[in-house]
């Protein structure tokens, strides 16, 4: 078997590693991921369309794609509700299409795309946590665009893709709870200092000046941390920050 972009076992694992980490978030690691994907399997005469299928249960989505073109020829698939790339999402196999003009297994969908100048299409699956699965979507103008060899290297490309993926989403969601977090403190902070700024300025508890807070925020039907703000802004401060980055 002939040496494939795909087949560089360590080297690809360690890119997607690299990808996972030089993204800001969940979005531009699958756009990165698709455009690497597509030229993997391109030929000086055949720029591969690549796109990410997400299929949850009752919705079907594009998530990423390396060109608008790529994104269209999904939205073809799912208004058939049926294809390659959706067959490898919901079976969990690699379903490969060598000739839309020969094809029968999906006769109308078969026309639809052979009408939109492509001749051949591979769907992988990409395996994901709980009940979402996914699958790498190929389209080329060319017949017999994908060997055997192109397939199975795909496949396991596709597998790194689903290790690197689940922890591209944990680490969307670690950074998500992060930042949750720090507005939750910044918040606080704020508070807490316009309590002590109105228990200076009126001289009484900090019960008592917590109540003026809210007793302003239900009056102005505003939330608590903004009346906390202005508080502060009265005298000259800026927003309130913590300091535990």
């Amino acid at each position: 078997m002939s040496e494939h972009p795909f087949d560089k076992g360590r080297a690809v694992s360690g890119l997607l590693q690299d990808l996972v980490l030089d993204s800001d978030d969940v979005e531009e690691f699958l756009t990165k991921l698709v455009t690497i994907a597509g030229h993997s399997l391109s030929h000086e005469d055949d720029e591969v369309l690549c796109g990410v299928t997400l299929l949850r249960a009752r919705t079907k989505t594009t998530v990423a794609s390396n060109s608008p073109e790529a994104q269209k020829m999904d939205e073809v698939q799912y208004e058939f509700n049926d294809g390659p790339c959706l067959r490898a999402a919901r079976l969990g196999v690699a379903h490969y299409v060598s000739d839309f003009d020969a094809e029968e297994r999906f006769p109308e969908y078969s026309r639809a795309i052979a009408g939109h100048g492509i001749k051949s299409a591979l769907g992988v699956p990409i395996r994901l946590e709980g009940d979402a699965t996914a699958a790498l979507n190929f389209y080329s103008p060319l017949v017999d665009a994908f060997s055997p060899e192109a397939v199975e290297a795909a496949e396991g490309f596709a597998a790194k893709v689903s290790a690197s993926l689940r922890l591209a989403v944990r680490i969307a969601k670690l950074t998500e709870s992060s930042a949750d977090m720090r507005a939750a403190m910044e918040s606080r902070t704020t508070i807490d200092l316009a309590v002590g700024v109105i228990m200076g300025q009126n001289r009484c508890s900090q019960d008592a000046a917590m109540a003026i807070l809210k007793t302003a925020s239900s009056t102005r039907n505003v939330k608590l941390r903004e009346v906390a703000a202005s508080v502060l802004e009265s005298l000259g401060q800026g927003p309130a920050s913590t300091h535990f980055e």
